[in-house]
């Protein structure tokens, strides 16, 4: 396993905040190129970052970035941003298919537009930034494609609750699953989930369910994503790998660090 993805390009979606925005932030302390490919040109009305200052952040600590506006349900931006990232960086070695919608909701309470906008991110946006990276990745001398996506598990207590919402994630998941298949030798396709709750500000959006103090920081998922994406091993690839598992194989024991409060117990993820 190579230390440090200096001088690796990597084009993560969702990249403006949050765990994509901790993953971007890890790597460039390494010297790597970033591209955040996110929507959030101007700020939110209620969620912080945008791409610009993201690319602040990265360059402060130490990688270069390239800040694309980018919807990922429109494959035209998708490719305009992919062309950017080549034509600045050289190439892309790296894809984190960060993005994503949720909605929790029962079969009764989801409102079509909802169904639409998480199929929409979650599965056809995954599939179509997968799509336009590959030419770039099997070009690589060590690609890889991360999906923040759960296991795959067929207990119906996982769709009961919120069926879309679940659908729509495991359909990230299927992407690992196949093209860790169909790309086999060539490119090194896994999955990443957390063990606990991870406190972000999308939480907000969620209503106030969760109580961000029993919950881990987005470094933790940043760590972990930083230990896969140095793996070297082309057969490392098709793997559905929890943040915890993974860093407790590098030799981190105490954990305590990642809690925003390490005095409260923590709340596991969904899917787990």
């Amino acid at each position: 396993m190579s230390e440090s993805l200096k001088g690796k390009t990597l084009f993560v979606t969702g990249g403006s905040r949050g765990i994509g925005k901790a993953i971007a932030l890890r790597a460039a302390r390494d010297g790597a190129n970033i591209v955040i490919a996110s929507k959030t040109d101007q700020p939110h009305r209620v969620l912080p970052g945008t791409i610009h200052t993201a690319a602040k952040e990265i360059v402060a600590a130490g990688g270069q970035a390239l800040a694309a506006q980018v919807d990922v349900r429109n494959e035209r931006a998708v490719a305009d941003a992919v062309e950017r990232a080549v034509d600045e960086f050289g190439g892309i070695d790296i894809l984190v298919n960060n993005a994503s919608a949720i909605n929790l909701t029962g079969t009764l309470e989801t409102p079509m537009r909802r169904f639409d906008l998480m199929f929409a991110v979650n599965v056809r946006g995954t599939f179509v930034c997968s799509q336009a990276c590959l030419p770039h990745l099997l070009k690589s001398p060590n690609p890889h494609i991360l999906n923040l996506a759960p296991p795959l598990n067929m207990d119906p207590k996982w769709f009961e609750p919120h069926t879309a919402y679940t659908m729509s994630k495991y359909g990230m998941s299927m992407c690992v699953l196949g093209m860790a298949a169909e790309f086999a030798g060539r490119v090194s396709v896994n999955a990443l989930w957390p063990r606990t709750v991870i406190a972000t500000a999308a939480l907000r959006m969620l209503g106030g369910g969760v109580d961000p103090n029993k919950c881990r920081k987005p470094e933790i998922m940043a760590d972990a994503a930083h230990a896969i994406l140095c793996q070297q091993d082309r057969d490392y690839s098709g793997q559905f790998l929890l943040d915890e598992r993974v860093l407790r194989a590098t030799g981190v024991e105490d954990f305590s660090g990642y809690a925003v409060d390490p005095r409260q117990p923590l709340l596991p993820d969904l899917f787990l």
